[in-house]
């Protein structure tokens, strides 16, 4: 045996045993080039098998008609079976389609839904039934994810359930909505839904009633011209008493069903409150460049409709950079709209600490006063020029929280012979998180980050921290009008046309050039030019 030969034999031998090893499992190995590292496993779930008395079994019933359409089944099996690969053997991964082991009626009662989609095959378009649903089983428990078409928050659902279950505790969030005019099922419907599809037990909380001290945290959206001071004395005690609470509110009115009239709010307390915190929310409006559009109609002398499309400041895009990546709740921030919104300004007493958790742009401003949210009259915006700068949007405070009602007697209702409990002596160590915008997860918005930040904080609140950074494992494409600046955004498209249109293109023939006369100089090496017949 040449020497040669024993070179190549060993290396078709490596070869061989490594390639055994990959179609095994054994070896596992997966190149992710993705800006968040969507389609890997963080350490939270590679060290799960940690927590796992007993095994965990997995069942993704996928339709193979789907496989055949799309590569996305793939990549989710891909992310299970790499649960199974850190796993040390606790978690197991079973792939199953209910159509070709004819348990389509088993399925669908255990809460896998078909979907229809449309297939195209030969030019002859049908509809077909498909499944992707996962199914998390340990011992006795079993969690459902009806319909998963995504890696978007996956490994996230896959980890807080396995965590559920060996804890055997869901995590419970009360809801206060303080506002008199609107209602938790239909004014925030889509974040129920979302905190439930979460994980998460929602339970919604009268102003002015009970709240446990066991509950995981509380969210409070608006209440500034609504809630009395014995509704604030029950989240004051919460807090107090070691409780850990979202409070989503603003200082102007908008009067949304009107013409947009904007005025400050008449506060009962509740900013009062916030303030003896560490966050005072501001009485104005911000408004920012990365201004979003509003649609909306006037009326001509004529009574002709006219209908308007514009940029309005007053809604504006919170843009992923302007987060603070310190901060586990805007570790992966994606950005958020928000509306009408109102600025913090950061005065935490010396027990507690206090952080931004997002900004404006460094192009913001303010309206102080003769408020204006009508789209009619946005030559009114500009008024304030002295008031641009970078705007505190969204705060997180924690520590010690003092008591609003320190030196004050209980709140008395009239009707009512209920005794308010008391306050302990010394308070807990809790979390605030402060948003200027009681809107920010309304019904009204129609962005699916803004939903999926409420999760997040619901995450950190709750003390689940450690699994807050994989809630949004998405590739990440950005906004599209992230440059705001029309010289800067001006000069980056001419750049990219130039890149597009002009040197790839001559970089193209250059190397074709190039690639020609190699060819050309190496016929010549040996003693003719070849010619194509």
């Amino acid at each position: 045996m040449t020497k040669k030969q024993f070179t190549v034999i060993t290396v078709l031998s490596v070869a061989t045993v490594v390639l055994s090893l990959l179609i095994s499992r054994r070896l596992w190995f997966r190149l992710d080039l993705t800006r968040n590292r969507a389609y890997t496993l963080t350490e939270v779930s590679k060290n799960l098998y940690k927590e796992i008395p007993d095994q965990v079994l997995i069942t993704y019933y996928l339709s193979e008609k789907l496989s055949a359409m799309t590569p996305i089944p793939t990549e989710i099996e891909d992310l299970l079976r790499e649960y199974a690969a850190y796993s040390h053997g606790k978690i197991r991964v079973m792939v199953k389609d209910p159509a070709k082991l004819q348990i389509t009626s088993l399925v669908e009662q255990l809460g896998i839904q078909p979907q229809q989609i449309q297939n195209i095959e030969e030019d002859e378009a049908s509809i077909a039934t498909v499944y992707s649903g996962v199914a998390v089983e340990y011992l006795d428990q079993t969690e459902i994810l009806p319909v998963v078409f995504s890696l978007d928050t996956l490994e996230y659902d896959i980890t807080s359930r396995i965590r559920s279950m060996i804890r055997g505790v869901s995590v419970e969030l009360g809801v206060i909505v303080g506002d008199e005019s609107r209602q938790w099922m239909q004014d925030y419907q889509y974040l129920d839904q979302t905190l439930r599809q979460a994980g998460f037990t929602v339970r919604e909380i009268n102003p002015g009633d009970e709240i446990p001290d066991a509950l995981d945290a509380l969210f409070v959206f608006g209440g500034v011209e609504s809630m009395d001071d014995w509704a604030l004395y029950r989240i004051d005690r919460y807090i107090q008493m070691g409780g850990n609470a979202l409070f989503a509110t603003e200082s102007v009115a908008v009067d949304t069903q009107g013409a947009l009239a904007a005025r400050p709010m008449e506060d009962k307390g509740l900013l009062k409150m916030l303030s003896a915190y560490g966050v005072t929310v501001s009485p104005s409006l911000v408004l920012d460049r990365s201004a979003l559009t509003i649609q909306y109609q006037t009326t001509t002398r004529s009574g002709a409709r006219q209908y308007h499309i514009n940029r309005y400041p007053l809604w504006f895009g919170v843009l992923a950079d302007n987060g603070a990546s310190e901060q586990p709740i805007t570790t992966r921030f994606n950005g958020i709209d928000l509306f009408w919104a109102s600025p913090l300004e950061l005065n935490p007493p010396g027990s507690v600490t206090a952080e931004p958790l997002f900004t404006s742009t460094p192009s913001a401003w303010l309206q102080t006063k003769n408020f204006s949210a009508s789209p009619e009259f946005g030559d009114r915006f500009d008024a304030e020029p002295d008031t641009v700068g970078r705007k505190t949007l969204a705060a997180s405070l924690h520590g010690a929280f003092p008591s609003y009602f320190t030196g004050q007697p209980k709140p008395i209702r009239e009707g009512s012979e209920e005794t308010l409990p008391d306050t302990p002596t010394t308070p807990k160590e809790a979390r605030v998180i402060v948003i200027g915008d009681s809107d920010v997860a309304s019904a009204f918005v129609q962005r699916r980050e803004n939903l999926d930040f409420m999760v997040q904080i619901g995450l950190y609140l709750s003390n689940d921290s450690d699994v807050v950074g994989i809630r949004n494992r998405r590739p990440q494409a950005g906004r599209l009008d992230k440059i705001l600046d029309p010289v800067k955004k001006a000069a980056t498209m001419n750049t990219v046309r130039i890149v597009n249109m002009g040197l790839i293109p001559v970089l193209v023939v250059g190397c074709g050039l190039l690639l020609s006369w190699r060819r050309k100089k190496a016929n010549l090496e040996v003693g003719g030019v070849k010619h194509d017949v």
